[in-house]
């Protein structure tokens, strides 16, 4: 597996796949750099969308993994590159959200991230917020 930042080229695959961000919006995002493709040789097998919340604090807005690579460590990896590159930039905190219905919230827990909040929109399930203090002892 191999982790790079997505390049312009990568947008025709990403906009069919990420039906989450708006095709003009996922192409800003990828020439900011904010979107990280784990390849398993030429198949994409996985990503990582982020953006800034309060255009200050990296916010991960989207980790996908492909079904078959799921439970092999992979979306940990992505997301300490993640951590890492976002330690390395400044940062001291990463925010994350995921719904309270959903197992994300497990494997963010797990890798170290607390809840400290929440809200529901009309209409859908409660949106718990997670957080993780970064760049102290990071590579």
């Amino acid at each position: 597996m191999n982790i790079q930042i997505a390049s312009p080229a990568d947008l025709p695959l990403l906009t069919r796949l990420d039906r989450h961000i708006s095709p003009a919006e996922l192409e800003r995002t990828i020439s900011l750099g904010r979107v990280y493709c784990l390849r398993d040789g030429d198949r994409l097998a996985g990503w990582l969308r982020y953006n800034l919340f309060w255009d200050n604090t990296p916010f991960l807005n989207l980790l996908f993994l492909a079904e078959d690579c799921r439970g092999h460590g992979y979306g940990g990896e992505l997301l300490r590159r993640w951590e890492a590159e976002m330690a390395r930039l400044g940062f001291r905190l990463v925010m994350t959200s995921t719904q309270s219905d959903e197992y994300a919230q497990h494997f963010y827990r797990h890798m170290g991230y607390r809840t400290v909040g929440g809200f529901t929109l009309p209409g859908d399930v409660y949106e718990l917020i997670l957080v993780k203090e970064i760049g102290i002892g990071m590579a």
